[in-house]
C-alpha cells in the first residue's frame, strides 16, 4: 500500500485504537500451528538514498504527526518537507554510520526469538513458532511480510510491537497498516491477536537495569554513586491519547518506576521526553532541560537511559549521545554517558517471549515449561494481559504528564513480598532531583 492509501485508512477516522485492529483476547492455539510472530518496528534507512523515501512515509502518517490537511495535499506537503529534511538527517546517518541499525537488529532481534521460542515453548507445545520483523516506515514493509508468512503457510498470527509502551503514534499506526492491509485484500485474514504492551514486564525492566550497570562502568570510579539518570523517551502527542485507558506516558513513568524500585536506589533521577517533528502539544521536559535541571543542581554526571527503543536507533545514536552531550557538556557537565540499546539481552527476548505466549491459549501450561534460572520465571506466573491489574503510575503521585492514576500492566502479583509496593514513608528525593509532576504536567508547544 502506498503512503496515501494509509491516509486515506484514516481520515473518516477508522483503525485508531487496538480493538478496532485486532483481537486483545489469547489466541487459541492447537498442537501442529504454525505461528506467525509479527515484530512491528518503526524500521530505518538501510542507505542514504534511503533517507528521502523513509522520510515521507513517516511524515504521512496522521498518527505520528498530526497535520490539518490530508488527501494530495498533505502528500504534496510531505514529499516538500522529506525533500527539504532529507539532507540533514543523511548527514546524522552519515554521523552514525551511513545507514539505520534498525533493520539489521530487528532482523536479529527476529531470529534470536524464533529461537528461543522453539526452545522454550515449540517442542512441548507441538506449535512452529515463525516470527517477521515487519517496519512501519522502511524495509521490509508489512505487505511484503505478509506475503512471506503467506508462502510460508501461517496458521495464526499475533503482533508484538517493538515498542514496550504503547503509543497510537507507534503501536496504534502499526496495527492501522496492518488492519487497512486486510480491508484491502493485501493479506489474508488470519487469526490474529495483538501484544499491546509489556512496559512493566521485570525482565524488560531488568534488561535495562542491567545496561544501566554497564553504563555506569564508564564513569570514574569515585563518580559512580553519584551519577544522576535521564530516562528518556521519545514524545508522543498529547491529543492521541485522549482514551479511557493509561495513556503512553503512563505507561513510560510506570516503566521508570519499576526500573528504580528493581534498582533499590535512591539516586536522582528524572523523565524526559525526545520531541518530534513538528508543533503539536508534547509532554514534558525534554531531555536537554532535564539536564540543565540536573546540572543547576550542582550534579556534574548524568547518564541517559533510551527506555522507548529497544535497538539502537538514530534517536538514540545522534539526537542523545552526539547532539544532546554537547549540550550537556557545554551547560557544566562533566561526564555523560548514553546506555546501549538493548538489541538481542537475552532478558529483553525472555520479556518479548513471556509478552507473546500470555497471548496464546497453548496446547499445555506455559508456566510449567519456564526456567527459574533467571531469577524471575518463578515469581509471576504468566496470564493474558487484560487479566493483569494495573500499577499505579508512581508510587506518592499520579502520572507527572496527564495526572491519571492507572499506569502499564502489572506482571508480578500485588501482595508478594518479593517486590512490595513502596510505603509513603520511604525517603524521598529531593523534588528536584526527579521526575516532578509539576514540572511535567503542562504540556507546551515545540517547533
Amino acid at each position: 500500500m502506498t503512503p496515501l492509501d494509509i491516509l486515506h485508512a484514516h481520515e473518516p477516522g477508522q483503525w485508531t485504537r487496538p480493538e478496532d485492529c485486532v483481537s486483545q483476547t489469547p489466541l487459541p492455539i492447537e498442537e501442529g500451528d504454525r505461528v506467525g510472530v509479527v515484530l512491528f518496528n518503526l524500521g530505518g534507512p538501510s542507505a542514504l538514498d534511503e533517507v528521502e523515501p523513509f522520510l515521507y512515509r513517516l511524515l504521512m502518517d496522521p498518527l505520528l504527526l498530526d497535520v490539518p490537511v490530508g488527501g494530495r495535499m498533505r502528500q504534496w506537503l510531505s514529499a516538500s518537507m522529506a525533500y527539504v529534511r532529507a539532507g540533514s538527517l543523511r548527514k546524522r546517518y552519515e554521523l552514525i554510520g551511513g545507514d539505520s541499525p534498525v533493520p539489521r537488529l530487528a532482523q536479529e532481534q527476529a531470529a534470536v526469538l524464533q529461537r528461543h521460542l522453539h526452545a522454550r515453548y515449540g517442542g512441548a507445545t507441538g506449535v512452529d513458532f515463525r516470527t517477521y520483523p515487519a517496519m512501519r516506515y522502511g524495509r521490509p514493509f508489512p505487505e511484503t511480510v505478509a506475503a512471506d508468512m503467506e508462502e510460508d503457510e501461517i496458521d495464526k498470527v499475533i503482533l508484538v510491537p517493538s515498542y514496550p509502551q504503547y503509543s497510537a503514534a507507534t503501536t496504534g499506526s502499526a496495527l492501522a497498516y496492518w488492519k487497512a492491509l486486510e480491508a484491502e485484500e493485501e493479506r489474508p485474514p488470519w487469526p490474529t491477536t495483538v501484544v499491546p504492551e509489556y512496559a512493566a514486564n521485570p525482565k524488560f525492566v531488568q534488561a535495562l537495569s542491567e545496561r544501566i550497570d554497564e553504563a555506569l562502568q564508564r564513569f570514574p570510579r569515585h563518580e559512580r554513586d553519584d551519577v544522576a539518570l535521564v530516562f528518556s523517551a521519545h514524545n508522543a502527542v498529547f491529543s492521541a491519547q485522549r482514551r479511557p485507558e493509561p495513556p503512553y506516558c503512563c505507561h513510560v513513568h510506570s516503566t521508570v518506576e519499576q526500573v528504580m524500585r528493581h534498582r533499590e536506589q535512591h539516586r536522582p533521577f528524572r523523565t524526559a521526553f525526545q520531541s518530534v517533528i513538528g508543533p503539536s502539544h508534547w509532554p514534558t521536559p525534554s531531555p536537554s532541560d532535564a539536564i540543565t535541571a540536573l546540572a543547576d543542581r550542582g550534579h556534574r554526571a548524568v547518564l541517559v537511559v533510551p527506555i522507548t527503543f529497544v535497538t539502537d536507533h538514530v534517536n538514540v545514536r545522534y539526537d542523545l549521545d552526539v547532539r544532546v552531550r554537547e549540550m550537556a557538556e557545554a551547560g557544566g557537565i562533566d561526564h555523560f554517558e548514553v546506555t546501549a540499546g538493548l538489541n538481542t539481552h537475552p532478558l529483553l527476548i525472555e520479556a518479548l517471549g513471556e509478552a507473546t505466549v500470555s497471548q496464546l491459549d497453548l496446547p499445555v501450561d506455559v508456566n510449567q515449561l519456564r526456567h527459574e534460572g533467571d531469577g524471575h520465571s518463578g515469581a509471576y506466573p504468566l496470564r493474558p494481559l487484560q487479566q493483569l491489574p494495573r500499577h499505579k503510575v508512581t508510587h506518592d503521585a499520579a502520572c507527572p504528564s496527564c495526572g491519571r492514576q492507572g499506569g502499564a500492566r502489572r506482571w508480578t502479583r500485588p501482595d508478594r513480598s518479593t517486590q512490595p509496593e513502596p510505603s509513603t514513608d520511604r525517603p524521598a528525593s529531593p523534588p528536584d532531583d526527579r521526575s516532578s509532576p509539576a514540572a511535567e504536567s503542562r504540556p507546551k508547544e515545540d517547533s
